[in-house]
């Protein structure tokens, strides 16, 4: 039986090396919440896998830490 590799592309990262600790602007603008806190590092990261890609995390975040990864067709 063959394994089949496949790269499976989250739909929102965090880039905590940019991201601002105590900053909730793209956590309080997400609309399913699928954005945290993280209690150990004060930083927001993706907790569930559920995602709209609306956007507002993304565009709100002042460092430009959050990265939506998309397919252009569905923006």
């Amino acid at each position: 039986m063959a394994l089949v590799n496949n790269r499976v592309d989250v739909p929102v990262t965090i880039d905590q090396s940019r991201c601002v600790e105590g900053c909730r602007l793209c956590v309080d603008m997400c609309p399913l919440d699928s954005l945290a806190i993280d209690p150990d590092t004060g930083k927001a990261h993706m907790h569930v896998d559920e995602c709209w890609y609306c956007g507002p995390c993304a565009a709100r975040c002042p460092t430009g830490a959050v990265e939506i990864n998309m397919p252009y067709l569905l923006r």
